[in-house]
């Protein structure tokens, strides 16, 4: 499509419908995830009352629609957070100018070219040869298949692809050349997108790629998790190295980005990654804070006001649940160790503290921050990990 999209347009120019306030919403924030556009993907939004119910089917038009009436959280280019709602919008963009669904023109465009025969959109009614099967965990730790959602939301541009490793590795081998994209696009897409300060983002993400380091050697990756599968390619171009990672597991309990780490570092020892083993805790009353914390969590109070309110909107009531029944065999008498402390990018607390809570056999990880106004703006409890 050489010449009918700009990455400065701006997306009303295919929304024409859409709010004012888009106006200044250009396709590169979508790209980027710089939009300031709400999440659709949320529990609230998504469930059986919500405006986006995984259950029923939606045109693209129809999804717009309801994607214009969210709220815009800040102004395009200030701030960065994920949201799986500014690459559904790129899907319906390229539907409009190609004529064709996104996954179709990725086949026709992408896919064929290079080979990726295994590469197409998920559908549950095909018959697929070799077909994994994805799995969840329930509370009570017993393994289920996937939750059915309908085929709308397996054709959205946020992901719902199908591929395998054999496919990905032709995807990888593409991107060292100029086969696809000439070098100059390339270039945009491995140099981190900057705000509207002139700083880099705090991910370190481009347009569909985190640009990072891992012991001082460049890596550029990305996951994803959907219906019981999880996912990470993480390239080291200065190794000539990849490494993708495939699970049928839910992203609550697999760790596709940490073992392709591991991996990349028994490939390459300069690649080691840390383990996160216990260290001195300068900052005790951090530990005293989640202490505390945790407590009200297992009493199953409302724990929200303690919050900021990005923590407080994804504490929803069926994620504080899920959070206080894994806390069920480690709080109270656990042992809280830390065994990480970062110090927080712009916009996180000063420090941002990982700590691994245990109780005989049992053990998890918490991240945890807390800001200057006492509210807890950083928390992601995680399954127990070895390595960083």
């Amino acid at each position: 499509m050489p010449g009918k999209i700009s990455l400065d347009d701006s997306i009303t120019k295919y929304f024409p419908d859409a709010p004012d306030t888009w106006k200044p919403i250009l396709i590169k924030n979508l790209l980027s995830h710089t939009s300031g556009l709400s999440e659709y993907e949320t529990p609230e939004r998504t469930g059986p009352n919500g405006p986006f119910n995984f259950r029923l089917d939606y045109t693209e038009e129809e999804l717009a629609k309801k994607i214009e009436v969210l709220p815009i959280e800040w102004a395009p280019g200030e701030k960065w957070d994920y949201r799986n709602t500014n690459y559904v919008l790129l899907g319906i963009i390229i539907h409009k100018i190609a004529g064709m669904p996104y996954a179709e023109f990725l086949g026709q465009r992408i896919f064929k070219p290079l080979g990726m025969t295994s590469t197409r959109l998920i559908s549950e009614r095909d018959i697929i040869p070799n077909r994994a099967a994805g799995y969840e965990m329930d509370r009570n730790g017993a393994l289920k298949n996937q939750e059915w959602v309908s085929p709308t939301f397996n054709s959205t541009a946020d992901g719902t692809l199908y591929f395998n490793v054999l496919d990905l590795a032709k995807w990888d081998e593409a991107l060292y050349g100029t086969k696809l994209l000439k070098l100059s696009s390339l270039d945009l897409i491995w140099n981190v997108y900057p705000l509207n300060d002139g700083k880099p983002n705090p991910a370190g993400y481009r347009f569909a790629w985190m640009i990072g380091a891992q012991d001082g050697h460049k890596r550029i990756e990305h996951g994803g998790a959907w219906q019981g599968f999880t996912c990470r390619i993480s390239r080291y171009p200065d190794d000539s190295l990849s490494v993708v990672v495939l699970t049928n597991l839910e992203a609550g309990r697999s760790n596709p980005g940490v073992i392709a780490h591991v991996v990349a570092g028994l490939v390459n020892p300069a690649l080691t990654v840390p383990k996160l083993e216990t260290i001195a805790d300068d900052h005790p009353e951090v530990a005293h804070r989640l202490k505390k914390f945790l407590g009200e969590v297992a009493s199953g109070a409302d724990v929200r006001p303690e919050t900021t309110p990005q923590v407080a909107s994804v504490i929803a009531a069926d994620t504080s649940k899920r959070f206080q029944h894994s806390l069920a065999t480690l709080w109270p008498g656990g042992t809280l160790t830390l065994v990480r402390r970062d110090k927080g990018v712009e916009g996180q607390p000063q420090w941002v503290s990982t700590y691994r809570l245990s109780k005989g056999g049992d053990a998890m990880l918490i991240v945890f921050g807390v800001g200057a106004d006492g509210k807890i703006s950083v928390l992601g409890p995680m399954p127990n990990r070895e390595y960083q």
